[in-house]
């Protein structure tokens, strides 16, 4: 049977279309190979976060191995280097195949996530600031809001997405990314409870709400009243951002900002 192996620059296109459709791979690269073993050094190999892989190092045991030591790295959020051993007995530190090749491959499993994005709902005088930040720290900025005379590029010229019109409508056909951060700020509730409950429905890293303490009781009381399940507040930052005693729109801004970062650093979403 004949395996499909790419070049690289085929590869690296096709990491690029799985990154801009804002989704985390790894790129697996043989570094080192001891004895016999299935490919050479340089071989390469895309696994993506749902387990689906492209190209090959050499088929089989091996390569299932490795696909799961790519989802580990994946879900760590952190690029490792692996030694798999195509022996019957394995050396200690080496990961087993089942494999009778007599030789080591040693892969670098090299973690690359999409460009960070931060979804801001409301234009208003958080969102300013908060875009402004995060477009500093290299964020991709999306705005939405019901009114175009505040959601432009005008007031907004680092955001690389700018939608203005029904929320509703917005977000049915709006798609997001597991790696997204969704930060409502709009301050009408309707408008806010709306964003609310969509994006507690979503798989996003990162849910946040601007608002007082009796505001998000009232917004997060309501949508269990009608069925959003306990689970899914678990994603939910409200009242929104680090409490670092943050008063004016640029301190909430740099709060808002810290408490995604810090959720990202520590468990990289």
């Amino acid at each position: 049977m004949l395996i499909f192996v790419p070049t690289d620059l085929e590869l690296l296109s096709e990491a690029t279309r799985i990154l801009q459709a804002r989704n985390t791979l790894a790129l697996c690269t043989v570094i080192e190979k001891v004895g016999s073993g299935p490919r050479d050094v340089g071989a390469k190999m895309l696994v993506t976060e749902d387990g689906k892989n492209y190209g090959t190092i050499g088929g089989g045991n091996v390569e299932r191995r490795v696909v799961e030591e790519c989802l580990k790295a994946i879900k760590e959020g952190k690029s490792r280097k692996v030694t798999f051993s195509l022996n019957k007995s394995q050396r200690e530190g080496t990961v087993g195949t089942g494999m009778i090749c007599g030789g080591e491959l040693t892969v670098l499993a090299d973690v690359i996530e999409p460009t960070p994005r931060i979804i801001i709902v409301g234009a208003g005088h958080v969102a300013l600031p908060l875009a402004k930040l995060a477009s500093t720290v290299g964020y991709e900025i999306v705005i939405m809001d019901d009114e175009r005379k505040r959601a432009n590029k005008e007031q907004f010229p680092m955001a690389q997405t700018i939608i203005a019109g029904d929320y509703n409508q917005i977000l049915s056909t709006f798609t997001v990314a597991p790696s997204d951060a969704f930060v409502i700020a709009h301050g009408e509730p309707d408008h806010d409870y709306s964003a609310l409950k969509w994006g507690l429905q979503q798989n996003l890293a990162y849910v946040g709400l601007l608002g007082s303490k009796a505001k998000v009781k009232l917004l997060t009381d309501k949508l269990r009243a009608e069925g959003v399940k306990e689970e899914q507040f678990k994603l939910l930052h409200a009242p929104i951002g680090l409490d670092i005693g943050a008063v004016t729109p640029e301190e909430i801004g740099i709060s808002i900002l810290a408490e995604i970062i810090a959720l990202k650093r520590k468990t990289h979403y």
